[in-house]
C-alpha cells in the first residue's frame, strides 16, 4: 500500500482518537500520535491498541516545543484530546481543553505550517437543554432543570414563560447554549477552530459528537455514560439502578461511526469551517440501554430507578444528523451491536481497583449526585 499524507492525532491513545487513527491508517495515512497518557484516563503506559506502526510522542499538548515538534512534516491534525469529566476543576479544564487548542492554532500560524485541515472534537454538550416547542410560545429555550423540580421527581422541563409542558426538538448545528464548564470549553474549542482557523486560512471542522460508545473508553471517567456503569454492574451481578425514571433519552453512536465521520471531515473540503452533529439521529431511553446491557451480559436481576439524579444532566439529548447526512455519512452500527462489542471488551479488562466504586464515591462527595426530596 502506498502511504498517503501524515496525520497528527492529539489524544491518539484515547477513545475516539485511537479509533480514528486506525480508520485513517487503514486508508493509507501515516499516523503520529501525541498523548500525555493522563492518569485520569490511562495507566501510565501506551495502551496495547496503539499500533507499533504509529509514531508515538508522549507529551503535553500545552507545551509549545512538544506541539511544534509533533507538527513537523504533518499534513492533517485531529484534535481529540480533552478532559471529559464534570469534576469541578475549572482551571484545569480550561487550561487543557482551551489552552491546547489555542496553542495549536498559534503554532500553525506563527510557523506558517502547511496544514491542510484540522478536525476538532466537540460535543453534543454545547446544546445544553436545547430547543423545545411550547404550544403557546413556539420555540423556547429552557435552562437546566431546577433543583426544586428535580427534588420532587419532576423530570420534564417546562416552558420558561408559562410553565406548561413542552415538546423536545432535536439539536441542530445553528444553536448552542453550553450549561457547564465542560460544555463551555468544547464550544470555545469550536470557536477557535472555526473563527481563528478562518482568519488564518487554516481549514477546520468541528464535530459535535453525541454519546459515543465502544471499546477503549476510559473506565476511570467519573462522569461516564450508562453503558460503562451498566456493563460493569451487570457483570458483577449487582443491582442495576437508574437515575431519574429511566425514560430520559440519549443518542448513542458507535465509536466506529464517529471515526468514519472524522475521516469524512478530514478529506472533504465541503466541511471547511463548518460544525456537524455526529450521532445516531434517534433517541434511546436509558431504560432501553439498561435492558440491552442485561441481554448482553445475561443479567437476570432487577432494573429499577435509584431515586437519585445527576446534577447537570439534560432530560433529552438527541441530534439531528441531516447536515452531515447530506455529505454521505450515516451511522451503521446498531445499539445492540454497540453494547455487545463493549461488553465483550470489558470482560477482557484486568483492573486492580474498583473504579466504579471510586467514581460513585467521588460523585457523591462532589455533590454531583443528589437524592429525590433531599434538601440541597
Amino acid at each position: 500500500m502506498v502511504k498517503k499524507e501524515s496525520v497528527l492525532i492529539i489524544g491518539g491513545a484515547g477513545f475516539i482518537g485511537s479509533h480514528t487513527a486506525d480508520e485513517l491508517y487503514g486508508r493509507g495515512y501515516n499516523i503520529r500520535t501525541l498523548d500525555s497518557l493522563h492518569p485520569r484516563v490511562h495507566f501510565g503506559k501506551w495502551p496495547e491498541w496503539v499500533r507499533p506502526e504509529y509514531q508515538k510522542i508522549k507529551g503535553d499538548a500545552r507545551n509549545p516545543r512538544t506541539v511544534a515538534a509533533a507538527l513537523s512534516g504533518i499534513d492533517y491534525v485531529v484534535h481529540a484530546a480533552a478532559l471529559t469529566d464534570l469534576v469541578p476543576n475549572y482551571v484545569e479544564f480550561f487550561d487543557i481543553n482551551v489552552g491546547s487548542t489555542a496553542l495549536l492554532y498559534q503554532i500553525i500560524r506563527d510557523k506558517k505550517l502547511p496544514i491542510k485541515k484540522v478536525v476538532m472534537a466537540s460535543s453534543q454538550a454545547v446544546y445544553g437543554e436545547g430547543k423545545w416547542k411550547c404550544q403557546d410560545h413556539d420555540e423556547v429555550l429552557p435552562k437546566l432543570r431546577s433543583f426544586e423540580r428535580l427534588n420532587k421527581g419532576l423530570w420534564e422541563p417546562v416552558c420558561p414563560t408559562c410553565g406548561k409542558e413542552i415538546e423536545y426538538l432535536k439539536y441542530v448545528e445553528t444553536h448552542q447554549d453550553p450549561a457547564n464548564h465542560y460544555a463551555i470549553t468544547k464550544y470555545t474549542q469550536e470557536l477557535i477552530a472555526l473563527k481563528v482557523g478562518r482568519i488564518n486560512a487554516i481549514p477546520s471542522t468541528a464535530m459535535r459528537y453525541s454519546i459515543v460508545q465502544g471499546p477503549r473508553q476510559s473506565v476511570k471517567n467519573m462522569y461516564s455514560s450508562g453503558l460503562r456503569i451498566f456493563s460493569m454492574t451487570c457483570l458483577r451481578g449487582e443491582g442495576l439502578s437508574i437515575y431519574e425514571d429511566g425514560l430520559q433519552m440519549r443518542d448513542f453512536v458507535s465509536v466506529h461511526d464517529a471515526a468514519r465521520a472524522n475521516v469524512l471531515a478530514l478529506e472533504d473540503p465541503r466541511t471547511n469551517y463548518e460544525n456537524y452533529n455526529v450521532g445516531a439521529g434517534r433517541g434511546y431511553t436509558v431504560l432501553e440501554l439498561a435492558r440491552e446491557v442485561a441481554k448482553a451480559t445475561g443479567y437476570k436481576g432487577k432494573i429499577a430507578p435509584s431515586g437519585m439524579y445527576r446534577v447537570g444532566d439534560c432530560r433529552y439529548s438527541i441530534s439531528d444528523i441531516s447536515k452531515i447526512g447530506k455529505l454521505g455519512w450515516k451511522p451503521e452500527v446498531e445499539l445492540k451491536d454497540i453494547v455487545k462489542e463493549y461488553v465483550e471488551w470489558v470482560k477482557t479488562l484486568r483492573l486492580g481497583r474498583d473504579y466504579l466504586k471510586v467514581a460513585r464515591e467521588d460523585m457523591r462527595k462532589s455533590g454531583m449526585v443528589q437524592k429525590v426530596s433531599e434538601k440541597i
